[in-house]
């Protein structure tokens, strides 16, 4: 008799029911508008967008089966139009037969729009029912056309709790599972390896396999060296150039905005941990302390790139650490988005302006020409002028009135600025300046 090929614990133990099915309870629980179509009979065309490791490619075949329609794979990494067509030429046949052909596509998002567009006519007449899978967000990597024409929905990584029950699952399961060999695991071993996994029920299935054969080879159980030798070398999912990567990055920022240092300490740490690259977080830091903070904290400026360059100079882990006092003080800091604000509005403003001529009195004159032809005439040197300013003077081209661009807050070293910038108005009115 010949063997059968091996097959991973994930992919003996797929559920071949949505009951079965783990996770994604806010679409599937009864009584979601999901489950009820599919219940019905209703299938649509849909996004599935989510992390790894959340049960996507699961859920369409289960969708697929629960609706009586044939279920047709292709990826986005390994097909082309070639396959598209074939796979549009299948539907087309069976369809002629009254039946359904669900047609999915895994990881959609590496799909150019040409191979995007050749089976959107498909699905609009109803050919096929389309169910994309992307870890990507759909909005910036699939084409409009393709987005009115499906539904997104958004897959959840599985919790904790989630996982440990789809592994106690799967060491009783009978049909593929480990019920049948002579290994133990303790509730402590089960979380342990579900929390390695990080939401991942892939990630957690392999995992458990894993301790498995390590458990069979001695006496049955895993033990704390067993379960250490299984997760060496684990680290925390994270996608370096992903949703996840720049929904991180905005809550550190935001944290550090909403002047939360431990929140600020939390997101830092799991992108360190996850593998985010340093140097990159060093980057946005500096440009935090310019955007939140600036006039109103210098420090804050200074702070960042000594942290910066701490870690240019002592690396992974010890630099680390300056990172994070960083990321303390720019949270605890005063903030100021006004001068963030006031080079944003002066650059809008001048895109859309005509090129206005320099005053003359502004005007360099380093040759006998130019001052006979005015440049510089009439210029007053401020040093010279009482208080340093020269009250009254404009420095703005001719014809623009003063646009007030900054406008400092009333927080940290910008209560000083502000005061001073409502002095020397009073100079400018007392020399009559007009506004």
């Amino acid at each position: 008799m010949r063997e059968q090929p091996y097959q991973p614990l994930a992919a003996r133990l797929r559920p071949t029911s949505l009951d079965e099915y783990v996770g994604q309870t806010h679409l599937l629980a009864r009584g979601r508008p999901l489950r009820e179509a599919l219940e019905s009979g209703q299938l649509h065309s849909m996004i599935l967008w989510g992390p790894p490791g959340v049960g996507k490619t699961t859920l369409a075949r289960l969708m697929s089966s629960a609706c009586d329609a044939r279920f047709l794979a292709v990826s986005a990494v390994l097909s082309g139009v070639k396959e598209i067509r074939a796979a549009v030429e299948e539907a087309q046949f069976y369809r002629q037969n009254g039946q359904r052909t669900v047609l999915f596509v895994d990881e959609v998002h590496r799909f150019n729009k040409s191979q995007q567009d050749a089976f959107l006519p498909y699905v609009e007449d109803g050919t096929l029912i389309f169910i994309g899978a992307t870890t990507e967000n759909p909005s910036f990597e699939l084409n409009k056309a393709l987005l009115s024409r499906a539904r997104v929905y958004v897959l959840r990584s599985l919790s904790l709790e989630e996982l440990v029950r789809l592994l106690e699952a799967a060491v009783r399961d009978p049909r593929g599972g480990l019920s049948e060999r002579d290994v133990r695991f303790s509730p402590v071993e089960l979380q342990a390896l579900a929390h390695a996994a990080d939401g991942d029920a892939r990630r957690a299935l392999n995992l458990l396999e894993i301790a498995a054969d390590l458990a069979e080879a001695g006496d049955g159980t895993l033990g704390e060296e067993g379960l250490a030798e299984v997760l060496q070398g684990t680290v925390r999912r994270f996608d370096k150039g992903g949703d996840d990567f720049y929904d991180q990055i905005s809550a550190l920022h935001k944290s550090v905005r909403g002047s939360d240092p431990d929140a600020a300490l939390y997101w830092l740490s799991r992108m360190l941990d996850g593998g985010a690259d340093p140097y990159y977080l060093a980057r946005r830091i500096i440009r935090m302390a310019w955007e939140d903070i600036g006039l109103a904290d210098p420090r804050a400026l200074q702070i960042a790139n000594d942290a910066a360059q701490t870690y240019e100079r002592l690396g992974k882990p010890e630099g680390e650490l300056a990172l994070g006092q960083a990321v303390i003080y720019l949270a605890i800091a005063a903030k100021s988005n006004a001068g963030y604000n006031a080079y944003n509005a002066a650059r809008a403003f001048v895109a859309q302006d005509g090129s206005r001529g320099v005053p003359m009195h502004l005007r360099n004159a380093p040759t006998k020409l130019m001052k006979e032809l005015g440049h510089g005439h009439a210029y007053r040197y401020a040093h010279d002028e009482p208080h340093a300013y020269a009250a009254g003077e404009s420095y703005l081209p001719e014809g623009m009135t003063e646009p007030g661009w900054y406008r400092p807050v009333p927080r940290g070293l910008e209560i000083k600025i502000g005061e001073k910038l409502v002095f020397l108005r009073k100079l400018d009115e007392a020399a009559g300046k007009k506004g």
